[in-house]
């Protein structure tokens, strides 16, 4: 494997951790607090911080456990991605950040403040475009400053709204309407409808997830390029694992229902990030790895 930089490959509460490989330093996943010291300046609270988290559902006399003491964090400005078996209560937790359902136990912070049950804190992208077919493409990008309690005004919103569908391929179609444009296209406007939110934190529910392989590979490159420009602070789920690595600062792996944090990997290579390193042994080897995580929890599931 490619060592030129440091790296970490961190095991979830309760998980095997890995042997060390080549002097590779492994911790557990917990959320990355920095320390205080009595001379040292107050720490930048995360952008996100999800704190032993439980959720479940009332199924019949029943309750399904859904979320089993999930923590993580997303850094001001950091990239972070989620991959975990399907129906693991991923989107649960999104519905729990976002303020839809609240937990029966854990809390959610944004910024060092508790905003556990609270909405409009949050952008959302979510796997569909969701766009609105009576709605220009213009309109629908300033739909997310239209429904902000703290957007700018209108004239000043529609600027920086041309502004950016110019910069996104979009220029020519801001008067026209979503079914006159590609799926790639619609992905744009409402990953931009998104981006123009007032909102800090993003979150990316498999965005590109209906995408055919040519043009999700054109959307990754996009995004990154996007995300370049702006560095906000983003939440994405994706069920790729390529995707993940190519994207993310750092990867959560996440265990079957009820879902806990079994691997926290970090992704070492240097932004902004080449298509190339996807070829990289270091590259590879991670994704080896999150893919034999990934194989074992499907096991277990079919067994239990």
């Amino acid at each position: 494997m490619n060592r030129q930089q440091d790296e970490q490959v961190q095991p979830g509460r309760g998980a095997r951790a890995m042997e060390p490989n080549h002097g590779e330093k492994l911790h557990p996943a917990t959320p990355n607090r920095p320390a205080n010291t009595a001379n040292a300046l107050a720490p930048v609270p995360p952008a996100l911080d999800v704190v032993d988290v439980h959720a479940s559902f009332r199924e019949r006399r029943s309750r399904l456990p859904v979320l089993n003491g999930l923590s993580l964090t997303v850094k001001q400005g950091e990239f972070v991605a989620i991959v975990g078996p399907s129906g693991c209560g991923k989107s649960t937790l999104f519905h729990i950040i976002g303020g839809l359902l609240k937990p029966q136990e854990g809390q959610v912070l944004m910024n060092g403040q508790h905003v556990t049950g609270q909405r409009g804190k949050i952008s959302y992208m979510p796997q569909q475009p969701a766009l609105f077919p009576w709605r220009t493409i213009e309109d629908n990008v300033l739909l997310a400053g239209e429904v902000a309690t703290n957007a700018p005004p209108r004239a000043e919103a529609l600027a920086e709204a041309r502004k950016w569908l110019r910069s996104v391929g979009l220029a020519g179609f801001e008067q026209a309407y979503p079914h006159m444009l590609s799926g790639g296209m619609q992905q744009r406007a409402a990953f931009l409808r998104a981006l123009l939110s007032p909102q800090e934190l993003m979150l990316l529910d498999e965005p590109f997830s209906a995408l055919d392989a040519l043009t999700r590979s054109d959307m990754q490159r996009w995004l990154l390029d996007i995300w370049e420009q702006n560095r906000r602070s983003v939440l994405f789920i994706t069920h790729n694992i390529e995707e993940a690595l190519l994207l993310a600062d750092r990867v959560y792996v996440l265990s079957n229902r009820p879902a806990t944090v079994l691997h926290e990997v970090h992704v070492p290579f240097d932004r902004p990030r080449r298509e190339e390193i996807a070829e990289e042994s270091a590259f590879l080897e991670r994704k080896r790895q999150i893919a034999q995580w990934m194989r074992e929890e499907q096991q277990k599931a079919r067994l239990s």
